[in-house]
């Protein structure tokens, strides 16, 4: 029976703020927590080094590191030989969302650097009474990257695993 990492950081006294997001490709979080040895080979090979060792070893997303987006190379697949990361899987596991209220052009304030990230232009910015633009974000054409997340100064978008 694999571990749930969010039990075992409660069971610590730590309440994460958001669950655990693994690498591209990865196969179910119960499969993958039995099947991935902790090598450390894909946080290696990842050229943009968002791929970091987390709780326990195993490999997580942080947007907040390196360059802060995923390319989808597939290196990371490539490099894990425990096939805890598989191309049979989606690639994305996750999704990003915006939280309206942690948002600065919600709150009046001229922001767009999420947008000015956005490599598939899913963050738009549409007018609103009394002139100030908002984020709208698309997740049709959202490719899930999370080049946004880390520019974003009061980390009002997120992203969050799925599946």
């Amino acid at each position: 029976m694999a571990a749930d990492p969010a039990r075992r950081a409660l069971l610590r006294g730590r309440v994460a703020k958001t669950l655990i997001i693994r690498p591209p490709w990865a196969v179910a979080e119960a499969d993958f927590t039995d099947s991935c040895s902790r090598c450390g080979d894909c946080v290696e090979v990842c050229p943009t080094n968002i791929i970091v060792k987390g709780s326990g070893g195993f490999p997580e997303i942080d947007f907040s590191k390196g360059a802060g987006e995923c390319e989808l190379c597939e290196r990371c697949v490539v490099a894990c030989t425990d096939n805890a990361l598989s191309l049979n899987e989606q690639p994305w596991q996750w999704q990003l969302t915006l939280n309206d209220g942690a948002c600065l052009a919600h709150q009046g304030v001229a922001c767009r650097s999420c947008g000015e990230y956005c490599p598939t232009r899913a963050i738009q910015f549409k007018p609103q009474i009394g002139g100030h633009f908002v984020p709208s974000l698309n997740t049709e054409i959202c490719n899930g990257c999370g080049a946004c997340i880390s520019p974003c100064p009061t980390n009002a978008l997120e992203a969050k695993q799925v599946g």
